[in-house]
């Protein structure tokens, strides 16, 4: 077992899991509720004469929604596959090297499952 492993206490990784599970939640939901925005505002303003400046503003919408989509999905993602790396006993290790994730850095972002450096090359990389 690793430094980092005897570190990371079992009440330390079950209050991660739980925030982990709400943080989770909370994204799932918050899609949710957009799709349900936006088809509310669809009924409701659907046969409505539009102008050219709001299907600009639409159209620019729209992006700005698929941006943030984009990193929720990352987030979800990231946040299952800690969840993952509870479950096998690996939480606190980067999937990258291996290396030990300071625990400052999980308690600020539990998903964390690269380091700083292995995230921001991965972020650099898109």
């Amino acid at each position: 077992m690793s430094a980092q492993q005897v570190a990371l206490s079992d009440e330390f990784i079950a209050q991660q899991r739980k925030r982990l599970e709400t943080m989770r939640q909370q994204l799932l939901g918050a899609e949710e509720d957009t799709i349900a925005d936006r088809r509310a505002d669809e009924e409701q303003h659907g046969g409505e004469a539009e102008e050219f400046e709001d299907d600009a503003q639409g159209m620019t919408q729209e992006e700005v929604n698929q941006s943030l989509r984009n990193v929720n999905d990352q987030r979800i993602s990231d946040i299952e596959r800690a969840l993952r790396k509870i479950a096998e006993g690996t939480y606190g290790l980067s999937d990258a090297s291996g290396e030990p994730i300071p625990k400052a850095r999980l308690e600020a972002v539990p998903e964390a499952i690269l380091t700083v450096a292995e995230q921001e090359s991965r972020e650099a990389g898109k």
